[in-house]
């Protein structure tokens, strides 16, 4: 069981129980957050995928806040030939680190433990 979740501008494949980093959203380490952008939800192997237009209607996705970080530094570095011309800039991205708990649909739910099954 997969889903297909859009958020801070990206998407992500994410099953029950993976971890996977974000960009940063509100929430303290060990809260509860739900994501309701679901593009796609593909409940077993056999089964047709439910593919939202944009989005799933009534699907939500339940994951916890494992941490808040940032990420490694990314230096951006102008340079112009033979004008002297040179600047140097670091970036640092505020990260959050998920763990999915949960994904329901339409009264179904796949939880973490079925999926380490």
């Amino acid at each position: 069981m997969y889903a297909v979740v859009r958020t801070g501008g990206k998407q992500y494949k994410v099953s029950p129980g993976q971890k996977f980093t974000v960009e940063k959203l509100k929430g303290e380490k060990g809260s509860v957050l739900s994501l309701e952008d679901i593009l796609l939800i593909a409940p077993d192997t056999e089964k047709d995928p439910i593919v939202g237009r944009p989005v799933v209607e009534g699907a939500k996705i339940e994951c916890e806040v494992l941490s808040q970080a940032r990420s490694k530094k990314a230096i951006v570095f102008k340079f112009r030939r033979r004008k002297r011309y040179m600047r140097k800039k670091g970036h640092r991205q505020q990260l959050t680190m998920l763990k999915v708990k949960d994904v329901s649909y339409n009264g179904q739910v796949w939880k973490e433990e079925e999926a380490s099954k």
